[in-house]
């Protein structure tokens, strides 16, 4: 038998997956003997834990970007009239 046979049979990986029974991993049986026990609540997926505060409508959010811009504008403009031009 040649190296290659030996690399072929040793990692053969469609015997391996299409095996009758597959062994559930350390985590999935920790979880089902622990849920036998106690089951947990149906929780919807990726839920929030609690509603998100009100929401800020538009026209709040524009007034509050265009009165950062206007603040600037008189702050540079005052600026530049202290330094006289």
């Amino acid at each position: 038998m040649s190296e290659q046979d030996d690399w072929e049979l040793e990692f053969d990986h469609g015997w391996a997956n299409s095996a009758q029974h597959k062994e559930p991993s350390a985590r999935a049986r920790m979880l089902a003997a622990r849920w036998r026990e106690n089951p947990p609540d149906p929780a919807p997926f990726r839920a929030d834990p609690e509603p998100a505060g009100p929401r800020r409508s538009s026209w709040v959010s524009t007034a509050v970007v265009l009165g950062c811009v206007a603040a600037v504008i008189v702050l540079l403009g005052y600026a530049r009239i202290r330094n006289g031009y």
